[in-house]
Parts: structure tokens; sequence; C-alpha cells
């Protein structure tokens, strides 16, 4: 199952929404009155091949509860999906219910294409986790576009033996930046420079986690390049001079990143429970020493990971769009879904159950307790607003601040003022 794979794909751009607005203004986006019967088609988001039996059984659930109903299924792969969603959204044939992330809804919200939840389906509003109903309210509407689906959020492996060496508490990890920035300088110090603590450049995630304002409350501008901004990259500008962080984290991917970790020349890496099986099998003596933790953070709030159900606005069929999508997304169907695959339900008391909870002395059930535990408090600090070339804009400001080609206010503010144009653009 993919963790942060919305971070990764391209949004659906304004522009190529634009041809869509025409003819939709006038649709009614809050409101889903009438019958449950009928046919409705249903997207997923690269989910078919290994889910197909939960998905099928799924379908044949509601289409008894609801008798006179027809679920048409259709996935998508991964690659090209926003480009999928964007063709149809312009064509005119948007499916009646789709999968999304928070930054895919925003632009199909604004061009009036998504169901406001919040006047459509207040009803269902108190079954959820707050964060998660939230992750898609849209900066500048009233609404909520998307119901919550499954979440996911990632833990932060780390080497106790790394640690050791270093004179460092293997059983005290960082919990916040400046316990993370005194340890990683201690670690590049004490190994001689041979050993960095991160393999990653920070992204818009690591500006929230530390404390930083990215955007104004009315959405209508970035703030990333406020002083608390600046200081973070000023820390992250040491670490890369001390050879606490990569020398190579400017063009690293996650895998190679990855690696380096197995080869423990590098410290701290984000994961999941299919990495550990990783460790176990191909660098023993690296499983031995594993330990795990949240990402550190100065809020008190890890980052999350959210996957929605949206409902067209203009599909012909609203009342059964939102009574699928909310058979969906219930309590009972996303627990089964979480016992199919290594993700969590967005339920309010969902995570207080046994599974988990309990450890069982497996890898997945390590993994899957620690990851849970962080959710209860965990937030989606990626705006929805924040479209990838906009990201792209801030990745390349990063880099020029750390290898000192800008000063980081220099590069910040640069970053910050072509967003806004972005922004506006949209």
């Amino acid at each position: 199952m993919r963790s942060s794979r919305a971070a990764a794909l391209a949004l659906v751009g304004a522009l190529a929404l634009s041809a869509c607005t025409v003819g939709t203004q006038n649709v009614d986006t809050t409101s889903a009155e009438g019958e449950v019967r009928g046919t409705i088609t249903f997207q997923t988001w690269s989910l078919r091949a290994a889910y197909r039996g939960y998905f099928e059984k799924l379908i044949d659930k509601f289409e008894k509860k609801y008798p006179g109903t027809h679920v048409k299924w259709v996935d998508q792969p991964a690659e090209g999906y926003a480009d999928k969603i964007s063709a149809d959204a312009a064509g005119g044939t948007l499916p009646d219910v789709v999968n999304v992330s928070p930054d895919l809804a925003a632009p199909l919200a604004k061009a009036h294409l998504a169901l406001d939840l919040d006047s459509a389906a207040p009803q269902y509003r108190d079954e959820y986790l707050p964060a998660a109903w939230k992750s898609t309210k849209i900066p500048g509407m009233k609404g909520t576009y998307a119901f919550p689906w499954y979440l996911n959020t990632g833990p932060l492996f780390y080497n106790k033996r790394l640690f050791d060496k270093a004179g460092l508490d293997p059983d005290d990890p960082p919990r916040t930046y400046d316990e993370l920035f005194d340890a990683a300088l201690t670690m590049a110090e004490r190994s001689g420079g041979k050993i960095a603590t991160l393999a990653n450049v920070p992204t818009i995630e690591d500006f929230g986690r530390y404390g930083v304002r990215v955007m104004n409350s009315s959405g209508t501008a970035f703030t990333f390049d406020e002083p608390k901004g600046v200081e973070l990259l000023k820390h992250y500008r040491k670490l890369y001079r001390a050879g606490a962080l990569d020398s190579q984290a400017f063009t690293s991917t996650p895998e190679q990143a990855g690696r380096k970790f197995m080869q423990q020349s590098v410290a701290m890496n984000p994961g999941s429970a299919l990495d550990l099986d990783k460790f176990k099998k191909d660098a023993p003596s690296l499983y031995e020493h594993i330990g795990i933790t949240d990402a550190p953070n100065n809020t008190g709030h890890p980052n999350m990971y959210v996957q929605g159900l949206m409902v067209n606005a203009a599909g012909d069929n609203k009342a059964t769009s939102v009574a699928f999508a909310h058979f969906v997304t219930n309590a009972e169907n996303q627990m089964a879904f979480a016992h199919e695959t290594t993700v969590f339900p967005s339920t309010k008391g969902a995570l207080d159950e046994e599974f988990f909870t309990e450890q069982d002395g497996t890898d997945k059930t390590r993994v899957r307790v620690a990851s849970a535990k962080s959710l209860e408090k965990a937030v989606n600090y990626t705006p929805v607003l924040l479209s990838d070339d906009m990201k792209t804009v801030l990745q390349n400001a990063v880099t020029r601040a750390l290898r000192g080609d800008e000063s980081p206010e220099k590069a910040l503010r640069r970053a910050a003022e072509e967003c806004n144009r972005l922004l506006q653009l949209g």
C-alpha cells in the first residue's frame, strides 16, 4: 500500500480543469437527495491487483443491502492517475465516487465537481476522526469534499547500535527537532563524519512539524518563509556542513536513502512494516538493532496521510453515491480493510481496538501498533493548495540554501513569492 503516493503524484491543476468549469457553475454541490437505487461508477487508485476479492465482496454487500443498486468498479493505475482524473473532469466522464487525496480533491471542489458533505451529508461527520474529516476542507471555501477513508503515517526507524556507539541513548531517540539536531551533530562528530543521521532534505511536512506556519488561514498566501522557516533551514545547513546530513541528500531517492540506512551509513530513515521484513532478510545486523519512533516534531502532532472518497457533484445519482461512499468508509468496512493491508481506519474509536494496540511479537504488528499510536494526534501538514510545481519550487530553494548558493532568507522568500504567483494563477 502507498503511504505518501499523494505527495509524489501531480495534482489536477486548475488550468487542466478550467474546461470543465463551463457548465458546472450551476451544479448543486450541497444536496444529495433521492432514492438509493440505480447504477453508479466507483473508481479506486491502484488497488485491484492486491485487493480484488475484498472490493468485490464489499460491493456485493452494498448491493444486497440496497436492492436495485449496481456498482461498476474501475481501478486506475498509480502512474498518470491525476492526469486521468483531469481528463475525465474536463470531458464530463468523472466517475460517481472517486478515490482522492486532499490535494486532488481541492481543484475538483473549485471546479464545482466535488459534493460538499458538510451540507449534503452532515449526519456522518461525527463518525470520523476530526482531523481526517477536515483533511479536504479547502481554504477560502466552505465545506468538506470527501469522506475520509484510510490513513497512514510513516514510522521512523533508527539504528540503536549507531546511537549507542556515538554515546547517545539508544532507548531515547530524538522527539523534537532540537533533540534531532543535537543528536545528529554528535553522531557526525563522534564518527569522524562517517555517519549521517539523516538522508533527506526538509520538505513541507518538516516545516509543519517544526512549527512553521506554512500558509495563512485564508489560503491566499504561503508563509513558509517566515523567521521560523528560515531558522529550520539554518539548522539543516549546519547539519549538511558537519556531515550530519548525507552529502547526496539533494538528489537521493527514497530507495537510495533506504539502501544507505541498510548499509548503516545513515542512522535514521522513514519506512514501513515491509521494510522491517527486508531488514530481517537482507540486513540482519541492522535488524537486530532497529528502533521505531515517530518523526520528530515541535507541535505534538505527527504527520497524517489521508485517502478519501469524493462524490461527483455533477453525477446523476448522488443519493446512491453518498450511500456507497459512506458504506465503504464506515467503521466496520474500514476495519475489515485494515486487516487486509497496512493502513488505518479514519473512524472514531477504531484505533483503540486490540488489533492496533496489542503486540503479538511479529514485525508487522510492531509497526502497526507504533503507527496507530502516532495517528491518534496526527494532522496533515501539506496544504491542499500546494501543487507539484510548488513543491519543486520549495525543494529547489531548500537545495540552494543548504548548499550555500543563497541565504536561507533569500531562498525561502523567492520560493514563497513564486508559489504565491502560481497560487494566483490557479
